[in-house]
């Protein structure tokens, strides 16, 4: 193993190596360029050469394209003349090689299901991903204080779904409590969590959770384990679920690793492709976030790699944080494309041999100016490069060859089977359960009482007062429970939903 990776070739020959330097690989990095220049090749490469490194990676397969990083390259295939004259030309000895790769999918169908428990997503990416407004999202945040206050775990939707109808039915008591709680803020909310079932991403919440320790293993080479999630049907159930998700399993990444300060190699790399999703019309709060982890999850050893047309569609604050650049062609049909042409050249180290403007507008497709952080983390001058060929198959792979990998990748048994353990479902609904009971005892206890109260005045119309002591007696009997009872009975004569619903708000707020 090399302390570097070998991107391509750069100078005027392409003969000058070009490398990324594997003790600045968790300082971040880019890859940008127009449709069809050469930035699904890249990422390839890249992940190829930290996996040869030791260094696990995780991507997401958006357009179904990145799977054959699982097989070799062939020299049958249709594009190997084209590498081996690219490789000719840089110097490169191509050696076809597969990477090893763990696969997994939300959906469970085209790898192991990866799933995060609501809590663990907690209320800012939920109302992210549900499109929620400021009251709406107020209310969220009472449903998930309440829920740690009340030991309701909230793990998946179902969980979720019956702690805001209980929400709904105490909205009075729970609004004294914690503000203002309306009901059609629940409604909204319901309402966005059915539409969130429909597109199929129930499946995305529950147990057992994914362990962040099984992203970041090695191979019985010390190779590191590419771990690719089909993202393809994510990407059709929309766009947004696909960013969300990705951004909460890198605020996993920075909340639960520890720190390593500057490590000789990165611990994980984790490249974020389509990462304009993740922008869009994205709250400030979630912008402020996004810009935090970027910046502080390099000293956990994580090393993120934003995949984008333009540079423009990463905010300056992150842009500014990314070391390790690779910018493919970008075109400049309008005023608009020309003014981010100019951006993105401007924030590159200048290099005297050309104009770096005229190179990212000029470059051909496999080439690309690039950029890498050099000793003590200084950016290196822009370069332009002609990138390697990649050693494994471009384009998707067999399914059969899909299953066997899967089948023998040791994750099937630890996640391929959903498990649905005690939580606020069945917690609340035991509740309830129980309250209907003690409800309809005590109305068979009013009812007794009655049918005896009867019983009294129909003896005392016949036999005058001879069995009024009896009866003194008997009511002295009754403990203040059952008297309590009895008038609670009486009070709810019998009507079950409020038998229920006054049952499970005495069992849970009159431990207060």
């Amino acid at each position: 193993m090399t302390d570097t990776i070998f991107v391509g070739g750069g100078g005027e020959a392409y003969g000058v190596p070009q490398n990324l330097l594997l003790k600045y690989g968790n300082r971040h990095g880019l890859i940008a360029g127009a449709t069809g220049t050469g930035k699904t090749v890249t990422l390839q490469v890249l992940a190829e050469g930290f996996s040869a490194a030791g260094v696990p990676v995780f991507m997401a397969d958006v357009k179904g394209d990145l799977a054959g990083i699982a097989a070799a390259g062939s020299p049958e295939a249709k594009l190997h003349d084209a590498f081996a004259k690219r490789a000719a030309t840089i110097g490169l000895d191509l050696q076809y090689q597969a990477c090893p790769v763990t696969f997994w999918d939300l959906f469970g169908q085209q790898g192991h299901p990866i799933r995060a428990t609501v809590a663990e997503m907690g209320p800012l990416l939920l109302s992210r991903l549900l499109e929620l407004t400021e009251p709406q999202e107020g209310v969220l945040n009472v449903a998930f204080r309440l829920a740690d206050e009340e030991e309701l775990p909230l793990l998946d939707l179902k969980d979720l779904q019956a702690l805001l109808t209980f929400i709904a039915e105490n909205d009075k008591e729970i609004s004294g409590r914690y503000g203002l709680v309306s009901s059609a803020s629940i409604g909204a909310i319901q309402r966005r969590l059915l539409v969130l079932e429909n597109q199929g991403a129930a499946q995305m919440f529950g147990e057992p959770a994914l362990e962040l320790a099984d992203l970041m293993r090695t191979d019985a080479q010390g190779r590191g384990m590419v771990n690719l999630l089909a993202a393809d049907k994510l990407m059709n159930a929309g766009p947004r679920l696909y960013a969300t998700f990705l951004l909460w399993l890198l605020s996993e990444l920075f909340e639960e690793l520890p720190e390593v300060g500057d490590p000789e190699k990165p611990k994980l790399v984790f490249f974020f492709d389509e990462a304009h999703l993740l922008f869009n019309d994205a709250p400030k709060a979630l912008v402020s976030k996004v810009e935090q982890v970027a910046r502080l999850i390099r000293s956990k050893g994580v090393g993120v790699y934003f995949i984008t047309q333009n540079p423009a569609d990463v905010p300056d604050m992150i842009l500014g944080q990314l070391g390790n650049r690779v910018q493919h062609a970008l075109r400049a049909f309008t005023a608009k494309d020309q003014k981010d042409l100019k951006l993105a050249a401007e924030t590159y180290r200048p290099n005297p041999r050309f104009a770096i403007e005229e190179a990212i507008r000029d470059v051909g497709t496999g080439e690309a100016v690039t950029s890498f952080l050099e000793a003590k983390g200084v950016p290196g001058m822009a370069e332009r490069t002609l990138i390697r060929p990649p050693s494994s198959q471009l384009g998707p792979i067999d399914p059969a060859l899909r299953a066997r990998l899967m089948a023998g990748s040791g994750m099937g048994a630890k996640y391929d089977r959903a498990i649905d353990r005690d939580s606020a479902y069945e917690r609340l609904r035991a509740k309830a359960e129980r309250a209907a009971r003690d409800a309809a005892e005590a109305e068979e206890r009013a009812e007794r009482d009655r049918a005896e109260e009867r019983e009294f005045s129909r003896a005392r119309r016949y036999d005058g007062e001879r069995t009024a002591p009896a009866r003194k007696s008997a009511s002295r009997s009754d403990s203040i429970g059952e008297a309590f009872a009895k008038s609670f009975a009486r009070q709810l004569g019998t009507k079950s939903g409020q038998a229920i619903v006054r049952g499970v708000l005495g069992s849970i707020f009159g431990r207060r």
